[in-house]
């Protein structure tokens, strides 16, 4: 995994975490690498993983069942696109908007950009 230095490495660890969940790689209720696995897929200090673990737990993406490991909560994947959400509109879109003033891009172009593209994803197999 290539980390950037935006955020703890921990926390990218938990988004990539939240990632595989979103696309369903691990269902809800379903089992999770364990942290030592985890950490040597990822190629990180198993102390890292855990801290990520720990994030997971307190946010309630993720539980531990003494003595089988971790599993996902089952509204995982729904809190997860909340949370995401929340932090797009309230993050990401100004600087999107920011962008767009100072380049003069209309909401037309963007609109046009967006249909395009769904388009393509309808073709694709």
């Amino acid at each position: 995994m290539n980390f950037n230095n935006n955020k703890a490495i921990y926390e990218q660890i938990a988004d990539r975490l939240c990632d595989e969940i979103i696309a369903g790689q691990y269902k809800s209720d379903g089992r999770i690498p364990s942290v030592r696995e985890y950490a040597v897929t990822l190629e990180v200090n198993t102390n890292t993983a855990v801290k990520a673990y720990e994030l997971l737990a307190r946010e309630e993406i993720i539980y531990n069942k003494r003595g089988l490991g971790y599993f996902v909560a089952p509204e995982a994947p729904k809190q997860i696109a909340i949370q995401r959400k929340k932090e797009f509109l309230q993050t990401m879109l100004p600087e999107v908007f920011r962008q767009m003033e100072l380049l003069s891009i209309d909401i037309g172009e963007v609109i046009q950009q967006w249909e395009a593209k769904k388009q393509l994803n309808e073709v694709e197999p």
